[in-house]
């Protein structure tokens, strides 16, 4: 019988055909690496050959998971399709186009050992490292998205909500996972938000991250659904004892340190 994994690492994909298989074949390498057990779950949305591609890579790695969907189903909606397969006593996700490389996980799991329930790679700490920034346009949207964000939210202790790499506790995982529903990118701030709700330890690292130049959000309508997005999360009702969000927000944030 396979030894349950300590590490399970969930890829979301929105027709990635041109890059997975390089994503895919770097985090082997890294992975097999290693002296711990993994499992790597491909969550696959679109219509283009990245499934194809990835069973192609399963058929001689069986570490690789895969769970494919046509069309766009979104960010979120992919991350809690690898949940459900996730066994690991760690469970993470990074971008599949591979911004921020599996290794800088090593800058991470250090946090998780010490007692930290949520670890989350950081592009604004004075320690991490941008080789290749954004667009100017892009880096002032992603500040005005900030102040929208933590006016609205709050989460005012997180610098970077929206970095693609952040890894639970299996613990936090099981209990932050189910109550999730946000399909699209602003689940990252749902998760957060749900952490800090229910009292959980979160560190922000900072990590190596580079721009690919393929940003698959549209700068109107895509922002726009971001904040009604936020709203929802803000006003919404939870099964947190079926409190709407409003009321839980003025709960003590959770431990956030750098």
């Amino acid at each position: 019988m396979p030894r349950q994994p300590f590490l399970s690492v969930i890829v979301p994909a929105y027709n990635e055909a041109q890059s997975i298989r390089g994503s895919l074949l770097a985090m082997q390498t890294f992975l097999d690496a290693q002296s711990y057990e993994y499992q790597v779950i491909l969550a696959s949305d679109g219509d283009d050959a990245t499934p194809e591609i990835a069973a192609e890579i399963a058929a001689t790695w069986p570490n690789l998971l895969i769970t494919a969907e046509p069309g766009r189903q979104g960010k979120g909606h992919g991350i809690r399709r690898g949940v459900a397969l996730a066994n690991g006593d760690v469970i993470g996700f990074l971008d599949a186009d591979y911004k921020t490389p599996i290794e800088e996980v090593t800058k991470l799991l250090p946090a998780l050992e010490e007692g930290f329930d949520l670890v989350i790679g950081s592009r604004g700490l004075a320690s991490s490292r941008i080789s290749q920034r954004q667009p100017w346009y892009r880096r002032v949207g992603s500040r005005a998205f900030g102040i929208v964000m933590h006016a609205i939210i709050g989460l005012h202790q997180i610098r970077d909500t929206q970095c693609g790499f952040k890894f639970f506790s299996r613990k936090a995982a099981d209990e932050i996972f189910p109550l999730t529903r946000v399909d699209g990118y602003m689940c990252d701030v749902e998760y957060l938000w749900l952490a800090a709700t229910l009292g959980y330890r979160i560190k922000e690292v900072g990590i190596r991250w580079s721009d690919d130049g393929d940003s698959r959000l549209e700068l109107f309508s895509g922002n726009l659904r971001n904040c009604l997005e936020l709203l929802r999360i803000r006003f919404g009702t939870y099964a947190l004892g079926s409190t709407p969000a409003s009321a839980q927000a003025g709960r003590p944030i959770a431990q956030v340190e750098r």
